[in-house]
């Protein structure tokens, strides 16, 4: 039997692999659409799918009643996060959803890395000053010395604490469920309190899942407790921040940086508030987008999908 699969995460379509290779071997009629897909364009098509792979589309109740209604038996997130997906419909619906945990973690690390150090070094302004024939040197900051406050100790937090640590950094940590093994081996100073940690760093790491507890963590009720020029760095999820207070934060000196990998919408729309702000840098949400994890990542998308449709 032939089943029909859609497709609409652009990492999977974009590289090339043994993931991909994997998917045309199953013999599956695979519909290509580049998301992340909204709601009523889900709601059009979802019916005549057995099984998606699917990035940050819009997953609502809606979508998965109406997907039940036909032939939909699957969802397979390619990522992690899974705050698009209505996970209550789906288990009221019986429709499994799955995710790729423990796949990313050193990429995202990697990549929070790279936002700071191009940050605190100048890199882009630096860049752009010698493209126009300009020797410029700004001055910079140094990582070593400095308290990085980690909100979420999963995997991802546990290799960003690993890569501060490396730099010579202290380092704070909150998450709700704690792992003290890990803490004692890199002897790190967990707090009960997530305001315990934001107003003791230097610089914020936000690698929290999204839920009623976490959403806008960064916000008004600690815009007053932040260390005057703290650098916040998001490669989780916007809604960990209230961006209205990011730029009330930047405008008031208060927050010397917001370095982020990921927006409210996506891909970022006209105007955005945040653009031509130069203390605040953006990538497109790339941060697990290199070759290695889009191939292990798909891979597992992959096989949950198999799994579940056979």
């Amino acid at each position: 039997m032939s089943y029909n699969i859609l497709l609409t995460s652009t990492s999977f379509q974009d590289t090339p692999g043994a993931h991909q290779e994997l998917l045309a071997k199953q013999g599956y009629n695979i519909q290509i659409l580049r998301g992340p897909l909204k709601e009523d364009v889900l709601l059009d098509i979802i019916d005549q799918y057995d099984g998606i792979i699917c990035g940050d589309d819009e997953i609502t109740r809606a979508v998965i009643a109406k997907g039940v209604s036909g032939k939909l038996r699957i969802i397979s997130k390619y990522g992690i996060g899974l705050d698009k997906v209505d996970l209550t419909a789906a288990n009221e619906f019986n429709i499994p959803v799955t995710n790729c945990p423990g796949v990313n973690q050193v990429t995202v690390a990697e990549h929070v890395f790279a936002l700071l150090l191009t940050y605190i070094k100048n890199i882009i302004p630096e860049h752009e000053a010698v493209q126009n024939q300009q020797w410029i040197r700004y001055i910079g900051k140094e990582l070593s010395g400095k308290t990085l406050g980690v909100l979420g100790t999963g995997n991802v937090g546990k290799e960003v604490i690993k890569r501060a640590l490396a730099f010579g950094m202290n380092v704070l940590a909150f998450d709700k469920f704690r792992d003290e093994a890990f803490a004692s081996k890199y002897e790190i100073t967990y707090f009960d309190n997530a305001n315990d940690v934001i107003k003791n760093s230097d610089i914020i790491s936000l690698n929290l899942s999204l839920n009623a507890a976490s959403s806008n963590i960064i916000g008004n009720q600690v815009l007053s407790i932040l260390k005057k020029g703290v650098i916040i760095v998001n490669t989780a999820r916007a809604g960990l921040v209230d961006s209205q207070v990011i730029l009330e934060g930047i405008d008031k000196g208060i927050i010397g940086g917001y370095l982020t990998d990921v927006l409210e919408e996506e891909p970022i729309v006209p105007n955005h508030p945040f653009l031509g702000n130069n203390k605040i840098i953006i990538t497109p949400h790339i941060g697990s987008r290199t070759y290695e994890n889009v191939v292990n990542q798909g891979t597992m998308a992959v096989e949950n999908l198999v799994k579940y449709i056979s």
